[in-house]
């Protein structure tokens, strides 16, 4: 293949009774397989070997565990069989729905393996193996003292060891993953399904009661459970979805205990948590409490206000904008419950304590003064450099996700440049011919959450806020044009949009993806402008990546004097990579006068009905069944009722949505979806007093798929 044809390819393609141990308080950390020896677990609780859980080379509960998409799940049969989230097959759903046969709303139950349908953009991911690679990463820089030609060459060298695993087993994909910042890598091997199919996913009523108003908020009452099921060609290799492909076989699966848990008992999750930045100086903290975090909440709260307004009158356009508007509203609940936290414990404060003590204990240690000096000045000095112009860096990282049509002109752009650059049209008809679909694909998944009136008023608000920018923020591309006030920039962007064929999805492919002439000679405003933004961010991306070369050395200096100071050896930060955290079933008292026991009911869900609020309607069926008391074997004595949601005090982040809370014994008792509002700060910091997470309990998914959804071949598959 033609270099050039690779390079753009690369751009286009963007039943034991469980046992209690109440006495035992865990301490924070998500646990990497490696370091399960270090957890405690059986003085906590554990039942089982810990080999059971973890055993290289042999099968334990860690090859039932999978990731999908940005979740975690878990093999809960034979044939395949996964549980994971609602949220988590929450785009799938929306993407196979329409406003006739409107799935997010009713619910889907596939009675058998044909009625099963594809759940597009989802794949299941299994880790395979793993291997310490820092050695071979870190010689490679061990004598460069430029922090950009440092950084280039740590990433040249992960990717480098990526192709030699895939080469080597050309049926994994491989990836090598940052444990910490600038001082240890890991490369995992992973397995991926590329068939995955929706089963049984509850209707939106259920899967999604209390909605927006009751997210990252304790008592929840919502059933965030939803099934899959992976398939493979009929030789066991992976496989594109085909009618031909069969489940797929797993090497383990997990056992479903009924009977649930009780208050007290030892619990324990393992799932693939995204990212926490526990050890980071207090000035990162400082960035995130004054400018990540109220930026980004912000505006995404500002974009789904639009968003809104757009789908309100339109099932079919509410329906395309669905994912984008739960995507926001999760993060912006997120990120302003880690606001208020951060400030209600004053971390910063907490954290600025911690360094001076740190910085002193350097100073007082004269091989240590010899080697870190400096340390925590420099780092000081790296997060003045930040601040100054943070505004600009977060306006710009939120230029294409925020204005889609931006999105679009930058991919048009990049095509376009790409084929203008080869020096025969028989080259350029090659590059054409051979990246079309991929483009095509790429904008594809971009239109499906496209609507220009909503991009429009985006662009509006961004070129607003961009007008005011001044200073190290200034966007030079906007004040140059010499707008006299903040209107008139977001006018010039609208008009800007409207004008544009880029805005009109079948336009583009018919008049400019036509053919390598059309491409070539097509221009529009839209185009010019954001090649004005990719020249002016070009050198600001140099200073950036120059500051990450700094920051990686910081920091591997900062864990690693940290470390001798406590010492002890710290659980790296969550990165997605396979993780083990344990704790108990427990609630807590997130205020004066006020405990939060670790279990609600179906009748809590009722009441919550009563209150008037939309977000809390639900199926009339639960009520008849409650009334009823048909509660069958999923009835909890100390409740009188059958449990909705279950609390603990187990470490966990986004990732682990999905993940399968597991009894002592190792059998699936709940399924992981949420954290209580004071615990948003955990990607922070971890304490066990006020960090709470929230499941959905197994006794609800059994009772919900039996008595409201008739979807009983569930649990016959499951075993109960």
């Amino acid at each position: 293949m033609n270099s050039h044809l690779k390079i753009f390819a690369l751009i286009a393609c963007f039943g034991l009774t469980a046992f209690r141990y109440p006495a035992y308080a865990p301490d924070e950390g998500m646990f990497p397989l490696s370091e399960l020896n270090r957890a405690g677990l059986k003085q906590a609780g554990l039942k089982i070997s810990e080999k059971d859980i973890y055993n290289p080379g042999q099968i334990s509960l860690v090859d039932a565990l999978v990731r999908v998409g940005g979740c975690t799940g878990s093999f809960v049969s034979p044939n395949g069989l996964v549980i994971t989230n609602h949220h988590c097959a929450f785009s799938a759903v929306q993407l196979a729905s329409t406003p006739t046969h409107n799935y997010l709303e009713n619910g889907f139950v596939a009675r058998s393996h044909e009625q099963e349908i594809e759940a597009q953009g989802l794949t299941i991911r299994i880790t395979e193996s793993y291997e310490d690679v820092s050695d071979k990463i870190l010689s490679a820089v061990a004598q460069v003292k430029d922090p950009v030609e440092r950084i280039e060459i740590i990433k040249k060298r992960r990717a480098e060891l990526t192709q030699e695993a895939e080469r080597e087993d050309p049926t994994i994909k491989a990836e090598v993953s940052e444990m910490f910042m600038g001082k240890s890598y890991v490369l995992f091997r992973y397995k991926t399904i590329e068939d995955v199919r929706l089963v049984y996913v509850p209707r939106q009523d259920i899967g999604e009661f209390g909605g927006e108003t009751d997210n990252w908020v304790w008592p929840r009452h919502t059933g965030d459970f939803s099934f899959l099921r992976a398939y493979v060609a009929p030789d066991g290799s992976s496989a594109k979805y085909s009618k031909d492909n069969v489940p797929y076989t797993p090497k383990k699966f997990l056992h479903v205990n009924p009977k649930g848990v009780d208050e007290e008992d030892f619990v324990f999750i393992l799932g693939y948590p995204g990212r926490t930045f526990r050890h980071r100086p207090y000035q990162y903290l400082e960035y995130q409490q004054q400018y990540l975090l109220p930026f980004t909440s912000e505006l995404y709260d500002f974009q789904n206000q639009q968003m809104h307004n757009a789908g309100k009158n339109d099932k079919a356009v509410e329906l395309a904008l669905a994912t984008r508007i739960k995507r926001n509203a999760n993060v912006m609940k997120n990120y302003r419950g880690k606001l208020r936290g951060l400030r209600n414990i004053d971390l910063v404060k907490q954290k600025r304590q911690e360094d001076e003590a740190l910085a002193q204990f350097i100073a007082s240690h004269p091989d240590l003064k010899t080697a870190y000096g400096t340390l925590m000045q420099d780092i000081d000095m790296h997060y003045k450099q930040v601040f100054q112009d943070a505004e600009k860096e977060l306006w710009f990282s939120h230029l294409y996700s925020g204005i889609r049509s931006m999105q679009i002109a930058h991919i048009i752009g990049t095509f376009q440049e790409a084929i203008a650059q080869q020096s025969t049209p028989g080259l350029q008809k090659q590059l054409f011919d051979y990246n079309i679909a991929a483009v095509k694909k790429q904008l594809e998944k971009i239109y499906e959450s496209y609507h220009t009136t909503v991009d429009q008023n985006i662009g509006k608000h961004l070129f607003a806020l961009a007008y005011n920018f001044k200073g190290e923020n200034t966007i030079a591309t906007i004040q140059k044009k010499g707008f006299p006030d903040s209107n008139a920039a977001g006018t010039f962007i609208a008009q800007t949009i409207d004008s544009s064929k880029l805005k009109d999805k079948n336009k583009l492919f018919a008049d400019v993806l036509n053919s390598v002439s059309t491409l070539l000679a097509y221009r529009d405003d839209l185009l010019n402008l954001q090649q004005q933004f990719a020249e002016e961010s070009e050198n600001f991306d140099t200073e950036l990546t120059r500051r990450e070369g700094v920051l990686n050395k910081l920091m591997a200096d900062y864990v690693a004097v940290k470390e001798i100071y406590q010492s002890k050896n710290f659980i790296p930060d969550a990165n997605s990579t396979l993780r083990l955290t344990f704790g108990y079933i427990k609630g807590y008292s997130p205020a004066d006068a006020t405990y939060m026991s670790p279990f609600t009911s179906i009748g809590g869900l009722i009441e919550k009905g009563n209150s008037g609020n939309p977000e809390f309607i639900y199926p009339q069926a639960i009520k008849e069944e409650w009334l009823k008391k048909n509660f069958g074997a999923y009835y909890k004595k100390e409740i009188d009722d059958v449990p909705v949601n279950i609390l603990y005090n187990m470490d966990t982040t986004g990732g682990n949505s999905g993940s399968p809370i597991m009894n002592a014994y190792g059998e699936l008792v709940g399924v992981n979806f949420d954290r209580a509002y004071e615990a948003t700060i955990n990607d922070f910091a971890w304490n066990e007093s006020y960090s709470r997470s929230i499941g959905v309990d197994i006794r609800y998914v059994l009772w919900i798929a039996d008595k409201i959804d008739n979807a009983q071949f569930i649990l016959k598959e499951m075993g109960v």
